[in-house]
């Protein structure tokens, strides 16, 4: 075994017995170990190479970071104050070395994985475990193509049952709402259809963007430039869920969480406003018809107001709905919920679905009041 030094130690270099030393090997196949550790600004990094001589197998390379030797390597015992982002380095040292073991493991390389997570590893920005939800994903078709898409890809590494959520959301959608409709209207539900069919088109539109923009995300972006606005540079910090957990290395500040929930909120208004737009607008051309055919029907319906309706939902969507979904998405799945089934995907998604289909259906009785409240639909007697 040779070993090289240098004083003071901040290197060594480890290498297996070679041709010259392999005095008693009665092995075909020899795999030579070679070992680097270099210390650096009170860090240390590990790495080292596996070869095998007789295989056509890629070299596997293992890398390895601690910080100011309490791995017990090259150590230089305590003392020193740290500055405050000393924990934030630490933090993404760590998340690099876990993300290359994860790596290593699974015989890949950054290389063979998209551009912006191979950015995000050398970076020190995901730990080990979104890269390892990345290549477990990766092995479905449906969730490979997915990921070619960086929103998707952001969600799903950050909740691999975000695409089950959506279904869950699209799937009840229609049937909680009518069922909510009726709830409220009872006996004047069939008189008030044409509000059932707007509200119903409505929730349709929306539903998927109530679960795609409160949801928690890995940020995979690369870091807004220099030149951009106070407001883009406030904005562009902000989680996609004001209470998502943060991962190690990161952390938000409170204005960036209240960010997190005005640009949510301003995002909602406007998906509101277009779905209600959409869905009036289809009504009314429902209710012409019908006009146009029965003639008794003229006298109990009347065009909705779709403007100010549209302008309504969209603020009740940046309002409640914004709010309602950034709790269930950030605080009772992501900090609750998950923590306590991760293990059991199957129950973990039932309970899921019990809570997002409550969610849902108190959304639209909330809707009916609200609604009934600011005037733009009445109860017919």
């Amino acid at each position: 075994m040779a070993v090289t030094t240098s004083t003071p130690i901040r290197s060594f270099f480890i290498q297996s017995p070679n041709s010259h030393h392999r005095r008693h090997s009665h092995h075909r196949h020899h795999t030579p170990l070679n070992l680097k550790i270099v210390t650096q600004t009170r860090k240390t990094h590990l790495s080292f190479t596996l070869n095998k001589l007789h295989n056509r197998t890629p070299p596997l390379t293992i890398a390895y970071s601690g910080g100011n030797g309490d791995d017990g390597v090259g150590g230089t015992g305590g003392g020193g104050g740290g500055g405050g982002g000393g924990d934030d380095d630490d933090a993404g040292e760590k998340n690099k070395s876990e993300a290359f073991l994860v790596l290593a493991e699974a015989g890949r390389s950054l290389e063979s994985i998209p551009k912006d997570i191979a950015a995000s590893i050398d970076a020190g920005k995901i730990p080990g475990s979104i890269v390892k939800r990345y290549l477990e994903l990766e092995k479905s078709a449906v969730f490979r193509w997915l990921l070619q898409f960086s929103g998707f890809k952001e969600r799903l590494l950050a909740d691999d049952l975000f695409l089950t959520k959506v279904g869950i959301e699209c799937g009840v959608g229609i049937f909680t709402k009518s069922a909510a409709e009726l709830e409220k209207r009872r006996e004047n539900f069939t008189k008030e259809l044409d509000f059932v069919c707007a509200d119903v088109i409505m929730a349709i539109i929306a539903d998927f963007m109530l679960v795609w923009l409160p949801a928690p995300t890995v940020s995979l972006r690369p870091p807004i430039a220099v030149s951009a606005g106070v407001v883009a540079k406030l904005f562009s910090g902000c989680p996609d869920n004001a209470f998502q957990v943060a991962l190690a290395g990161t952390s938000y500040s409170f204005l960036q969480r209240m960010g997190a929930i005005l640009r949510n909120g301003a995002k909602l208004f406007c998906v509101g406003t277009g779905a209600s737009l959409v869905g009036t607008g289809v009504t009314n051309l429902l209710i012409n018809a019908r006009k146009a055919i029965d003639k008794s029907y003229a006298v109990e319906a009347e065009d909705l107001p779709i403007l100010s309706t549209s302008v309504a939902y969209g603020v009740y969507m940046s309002v409640s709905s914004n709010l309602r979904y950034q709790v269930l998405a950030g605080i009772i799945e992501q900090r609750m919920l998950e923590p306590l089934l991760h293990q059991q995907k199957l129950v973990l998604s039932a309970i899921c679905f019990a809570v997002r289909t409550g969610n849902t259906f108190l959304g639209s009785l909330m809707w009916v009041d609200y609604a009934r409240w600011i005037g733009i639909q009445r109860s017919r007697e």
